[in-house]
């Protein structure tokens, strides 16, 4: 049968040590940790509860990443140099490619749900067959069809 088409869980699990490169460090010494919560089929998209220590340094971000901050708080830097303060209930998207400063004054923990990004011409193609498989089976009513 395969694995399950829904998944539920919780975002209190158990986190190992996920180690800051030391690199991106710029102050303290925060201690990261996280825990896999699900991933998607196609292995693009998988979702993660991630805490952090006191401490400043830069995240490279890999993949697009929505946030969600549980517990806590962190202050992050845009592009332009402003700074902004997530704390519980705050939601933020980090597009791959940005690197952020993150200072976290004491601690922070947050639900993260990342996805590789495909490059535009593919997005608009999985959209129009998302829009065109919901046509010719009577509608679908999901975010990838209301793209």
């Amino acid at each position: 049968m395969g694995e399950p088409a829904i998944y539920i869980s919780t975002t209190d699990v158990a986190l190992n040590d996920a180690p800051i490169p030391k690199d991106w460090i710029v102050s303290g010494e925060p201690r990261a940790r996280m825990a896999e919560l699900s991933r998607s089929r196609d292995g693009a998209a998988v979702s993660v509860v991630w805490d952090c220590t006191a401490g400043e340094f830069d995240w490279r971000f890999g993949v697009d990443e929505w946030v969600h901050i549980l517990e806590g708080a962190v202050e992050v830097r845009d592009e332009q140099g402003q700074w902004s303060e997530l704390a519980p209930g705050s939601v933020a998207l980090f597009r791959a490619g940005v690197v952020s400063r993150w200072r976290v004054r004491t601690y922070v923990r947050k639900l993260a749900i990342c996805r590789v990004a495909m490059p535009v011409p593919m997005g608009f193609a999985l959209r129009a067959f998302v829009k065109l498989r919901g046509m010719l089976t009577g509608g679908s009513h999901n975010a990838a069809s209301a793209a």
